[in-house]
């Protein structure tokens, strides 16, 4: 890396001042806006009961945060160098609009379910909670295609379990007691607050405590992966995808601190809940190598979902492929119901050899950004979050089945990146690689000779 950065694009110039006009509020106003008009309408036309239930919630802590961010950006006119109107009051704001887009939803469908509503949770909830019972039963949260095939017809998807075994742990409260605080999005809630925690703890001891462009550019990544309605809608009406997307953005920024291990583990963590974050690993490994801690990185980001795959593996081996591999490839005893309008699935479903067609896109996609990958590894935290969140977005428009909600991904990915580069400009700026304040001391402490 040199001291001096290429000019910005066209493009990334057009965000920055989206992104900044008044403070950042203007974009707030927007969102919050935006995020109350989508939430009205899910509760007044989706087709899915969990989905209406968080809509009719989330549609009054949307609209409360559009009248707090109106109130700040006219607080702003009035006084630019109001406090009101400052990063801190709007990260108050976002705490606040995730308590009652996402949190209140949370509480409200899991005490309505305990109490005998079962129209208060999709399917991946059952099937986590299901995982994790088995799991305390029978050591693998796995069934084997016998018995799957057994279940009744309209009972075998939800037989399946196509997360990786570290899903299961969030069903294990239920399996010991049957309370509104063991729904798994209960605790898929808490993951993510903790690693969301971490992730801004890690990035605001990276360049001290005084950066008001980083923690702008944090504040946007955190709304991203909280009060984004899509992410708010996830965790209040599913939640497994949170977590997962939490510890690969805790990843990158590890990445970003300089602690290659750290954020192996991270993703290894989130790669033994869920294949999707692999992609998110391997590109880190690649970051990793250019700094020779390649090893070190894959150890934990490779060795974490190994470890937990073994003890199922030597269980079940069958159940574990029939689950894991076979039905999301589209060979298990039912078809996945994730079919969103995506241009791979239209592809697979209208054109003449269209699954085919589709699958050939997508390889050719993962052809290139491996190619891209081995010529050009990313040399920085920013780079890899980019190139991670790019590689996704073409993977979910191209797969033949896919969910609109996958597309928190790569959302979040891309809106982390800003915050990374401005993390890791101290190291670019001096050439020297980046600290948190304890090792700066010890390093310090190193240099100075004894009296």
């Amino acid at each position: 890396m040199t001291a001096h950065a290429d000019p910005a694009s066209p493009a990334t110039r057009r965000w920055s001042a989206l992104d900044t006009a008044a403070g950042g509020l203007a974009l707030d106003l927007t969102l919050y806006a935006a995020a109350t008009v989508f939430a009205a309408i899910t509760a007044a036309t989706s087709t899915l009961p969990p989905h209406r239930a968080w809509g009719a919630v989330a549609t009054i802590g949307y609209a409360l945060a559009t009248l707090a961010a109106t109130t700040q950006l006219l607080a702003r006119r009035r006084d630019p160098g109001t406090p009101l109107a400052g990063v801190p009051a709007r990260w108050a704001v976002t705490g606040l609009t995730w308590a009652t887009s996402a949190l209140l939803p949370v509480v409200t469908q899991s005490v309505q379910r305990a109490a005998g509503r079962a129209d208060r949770a999709q399917e991946e909830v059952v099937v986590v909670e299901h995982a994790g019972i088995r799991l305390a039963e029978h050591g693998t949260p796995y069934l084997g295609p016998d018995a799957i095939a057994a279940l009744p017809p309209g009972e075998q998807l939800l037989g399946y379990t196509p997360y990786q075994p570290g899903m299961a742990l969030f069903g294990l409260p239920r399996a010991a007691t049957d309370a509104w605080w063991t729904d798994a999005r209960v605790w898929f809630a808490v993951a993510t607050a903790l690693a969301l925690a971490a992730l801004v703890t890690t990035l605001r001891t990276t360049t001290g405590p005084d950066s008001p462009r980083r923690d702008a550019a944090l504040l946007r990544a955190v709304q991203a992966a909280t009060v984004l309605p899509v992410s708010a809608l996830t965790l209040a009406t599913g939640g497994d995808d949170l977590p997962v997307l939490a510890l690969c953005l805790l990843a990158l920024a590890l990445a970003a601190a300089g602690r290659p291990g750290r954020a192996g583990l991270a993703v290894g963590a989130a790669g033994a809940l869920k294949l999707f974050a692999l992609p998110v690993a391997i590109v880190l490994i690649c970051w990793a190598a250019t700094r020779r801690a390649g090893t070190r990185t894959a150890l934990g980001a490779l060795g974490l979902p190994v470890l937990a795959l073994l003890p199922v593996l030597l269980v079940d081996s069958d159940a574990l492929v029939e689950n894991v591999l076979r039905f999301p490839l589209g060979h298990g005893l039912v078809t996945s119901p994730a079919q969103s309008p995506f241009p791979g699935h239209l592809i697979a479903e209208t054109l003449p050899a269209g699954r085919v067609v589709a699958a050939a896109l997508l390889v050719a996609v993962g052809v290139a950004i491996a190619v891209r990958l081995l010529r050009r590894p990313p040399r920085t935290a920013a780079t890899a979050a980019a190139l991670c969140g790019y590689g996704l977005l073409a993977a979910i428009l191209l797969m033949p089945s896919t969910r609109f909600g996958y597309l928190l991904y790569p959302v979040a990915l891309l809106l982390l990146a800003p915050a990374l580069a401005l993390a890791e400009s101290p190291a670019r700026d001096t050439g020297r690689p980046t600290f948190p304040p304890t090792a700066r001391r010890e390093a310090a402490e190193r240099r100075t000779p004894e009296a």
